[in-house]
């Protein structure tokens, strides 16, 4: 009668590991995901360094005396 005891728990752990591979995968999901915002973040940043160095800033220092 113990080996039948053996063998439920056996069984009763085979469902736990599905349960909990799941969640983990769940997890990993939910990171991955922070992830790629942050990347997506980074590049639409650099991508606005990129476009802000395209326009042209010359100020000279007459066009500033002629304000005041």
């Amino acid at each position: 009668m113990s080996s039948t005891d053996f063998e439920l728990d056996d069984d009763n752990y085979g469902d736990d590991d599905v349960g909990f591979d799941e969640s983990s995968g769940k997890i990993s999901a939910k990171e991955s995901l922070e992830k790629r915002r942050l990347i997506d973040d980074l590049l639409a940043q650099r991508r606005l360094e990129r476009e802000l160095k395209d326009f042209d800033y010359d100020f000279d220092d007459d066009d500033l005396d002629d304000e005041d």
